[in-house]
């Protein structure tokens, strides 16, 4: 199993561009980074497991811009969003961030998409809190457009753009791989088997509910569940336990190990430990 590293990049610790050097030399396979674009000061929207939201919420860079500066700085690290906020973003304008960075790094460039839990922050965007679902589909289905044809068009109620040339396209053929994040449930399963190359969930208990949902709606549709990438994001560092489990369940990928948001030499030392237990001799 091959294991990733996932981080809020921020303006207040360690680079992401040093983090990524440091990850590559110690063998890790990816570095997905957050984003949060803001965060309004109501506190109306709030995550259940902090009473206050940490400082590195409202500090995270632009994790495009971010991305591109540790592509420059490594050579086969993967790279992705771990998530992108979709729905607050224009996609004509996020397809070519997105085609720029997979043909800069390299074609090292993993999409990682989220729904998003700030509603606040979303409607400062303009999103409806209750179509968001909907929204990042068609923004996914005419990123792909963009990225795969000569001439793209696409007409929805979301989206909508008339026959355009767009370059550059990605390198990776058709555009990166699409990892859809969120704790498991039959809405996401059905979201995954329809426009997801992959899942990322949220620790082992997500994994556990979600993949059997996921699995059975990608049968319902015919498609083959074992062509997904399952990519466990963040939470706490699994377990020997833990880890058997997600063999038993099929996931081969990096599960991605939070990287805490302290001071260098503490994150460089977690960097350590994590080899220590996680990466082969």
């Amino acid at each position: 199993m091959k294991f990733g590293l996932t981080m809020f990049a921020t303006d207040l610790t360690i680079t992401v561009t040093e983090i990524a050097v440091a990850a590559e030399e110690r063998g890790f396979a990816s570095l997905f980074v957050s984003e949060h674009t803001h965060l309004p000061t109501s506190r109306r929207s709030n995550l259940p497991m902090f009473d206050e939201l940490p400082v590195e919420y409202g500090h995270t860079l632009d994790p495009l811009i971010a991305l591109t500066a540790a592509a420059g700085a490594t050579r086969g690290l993967r790279l992705g969003t771990g998530v992108c906020l979709l729905a607050q973003r224009e996609p004509i304008v996020t397809a070519k961030a997105v085609a720029s960075l997979d043909l800069l790094s390299g074609g090292r460039f993993e999409f990682g998409v989220g729904f998003g839990w700030n509603e606040e922050e979303a409607e400062d965007h303009g999103v409806v809190w209750s179509h968001r679902r909907g929204a990042v589909r068609e923004r996914v289905l005419a990123m792909r457009e963009l990225w795969r044809e000569e001439v793209a068009s696409y007409d929805g109620r979301h989206v909508r753009f008339s026959p355009s040339w767009c370059w550059p396209k990605p390198l990776q053929a058709g555009g990166p791989p699409v990892l859809l994040g969120g704790f498991g449930g039959p809405v996401l399963a059905e979201h995954v088997a329809e426009y997801g190359d992959g899942w990322l969930p949220v620790g082992s208990m997500s994994v556990e509910y979600g993949l059997p949902q996921i699995r059975a709606a990608c049968e319902r549709i015919g498609r083959d569940p074992a062509d997904l990438r399952i990519i466990p994001c963040g939470g706490f560092p699994p377990t020997p336990a833990e880890l058997e489990r997600y063999r038993e369940l099929g996931v081969i990928e990096q599960v991605v190990l939070t990287v805490p948001h302290a001071p260098r030499d503490e994150v460089l030392a977690t960097l350590d430990h994590y080899a220590k237990t996680f990466l082969p001799d």
